[in-house]
């Protein structure tokens, strides 16, 4: 699919999210983030678990509302659309494939139901034609007309997340936030996702922001990488050359730890470890945030946030001493 570079498709601007926790402390899961996504792009978004991925994805979509920043979707302004007939429009182009395949469907309806809802609700489809629909739908990520009357529990990890990316695509959209679709699933399964996610992008002309743990996934799907660290994005490149020469500290810490699978080549590894634990979203430290687990960290780091400027064509980091 070719990639449209002339103008993004999603474009965020210092996006925070503050979580309130007690009259005294606040959780600052998502901190000054600023990001594009172009057309028929698929932008992995990595990190360790609790670094905002998920919270990022979740306010892009307006579950959660920004404490700061903009959001556009295509060169609109919807981080402050109040009409609902705005954020209808804007629910039927920007969708979410969730995590957990086991909590995100109603146990209480029908495979024609779960993915039927979309449909009946923005494109209002005469009851003769919704059947036709789904069916056409449930074929498109591998199920049948036999699963269209069964319930959820009926189901297996793979299959019901199937069902939530049918429900997804239901509505007809443009950008898909998929948050880490796979890591529910068993690896047997993992794949084929991937590999129907793939497929899917090209027949429907679809953008993913892909949220993932496995960066051996993400180098596999993703156009472009953005690396998060507590809240915060510490490094953006093109798949090929980030994971090349990842010029951030905890970027090349973490893709390190990909195992290889040939055992002559694994032998010559050499893994980065990290030291200590990840500081708290609730109090965290006011220069870089990695400094304190940083071998490279020196007493700029302890006492400046670096910003995120671009190194070399299309790769940018946020760190004062970047790998050269």
């Amino acid at each position: 699919m070719t990639l449209d570079r002339k103008e993004p498709l999603l474009k965020v601007e210092g996006l925070s999210k503050h979580f309130k926790i007690s009259s005294t402390e606040t959780l600052k899961a998502v901190e000054n983030v600023s990001f594009e996504v172009y057309k028929g792009e698929v932008v992995g978004v990595v990190g360790e678990s609790g670094c905002g991925k998920s919270t990022l994805g979740r306010c892009l979509l307006r579950l959660y509302e920004p404490t700061a920043g903009t959001i556009y979707y295509n060169g609109a302004d919807i981080s402050r659309i109040k009409s609902k007939t705005e954020k209808r429009e804007f629910c039927k182009n920007v969708q979410m494939i969730f995590q957990n395949p086991y909590a995100s469907l109603n146990p209480r309806m029908t495979v024609k139901e779960i993915v039927g809802e979309g449909i009946k609700l923005h494109q209002k489809c005469p009851a003769k034609e919704l059947d036709l629909k789904v069916l056409e739908l449930l074929k498109k990520v591998g199920m049948n007309k036999d699963h269209m009357s069964r319930f959820s529990h009926e189901f297996s990890g793979g299959q019901k997340q199937r069902i939530g990316i049918a429900r997804a695509l239901s509505v007809g959209p443009k950008l898909i936030v998929c948050d880490e679709p796979i890591s529910a699933l068993d690896v047997s399964i993992q794949a084929q996702v991937i590999n129907m996610l793939k497929k899917l992008q090209e027949e429907m002309e679809l953008t993913y922001l892909f949220v993932a743990h496995d960066l051996s996934v993400v180098k596999y799907i993703s156009d472009r990488v953005i690396v998060m660290y507590l809240g915060m994005i510490v490094e953006i490149g093109e798949t090929e050359e980030l994971y090349a020469h990842p010029r951030h500290p905890y970027t090349e810490a973490m893709l390190s730890a990909i195992p290889i699978a040939d055992p002559a080549k694994s032998r010559n590894q050499k893994s980065i470890p990290i030291k200590g634990e990840v500081p708290s979203p609730i109090n965290p430290p006011q220069a870089c945030r990695f400094a304190e687990r940083c071998h490279k960290a020196q007493e700029i780091c302890f006492k400046k946030i670096p910003e995120l400027v671009e190194s070399t064509k299309g790769h940018c980091v946020a760190c004062h001493f970047p790998n050269e």
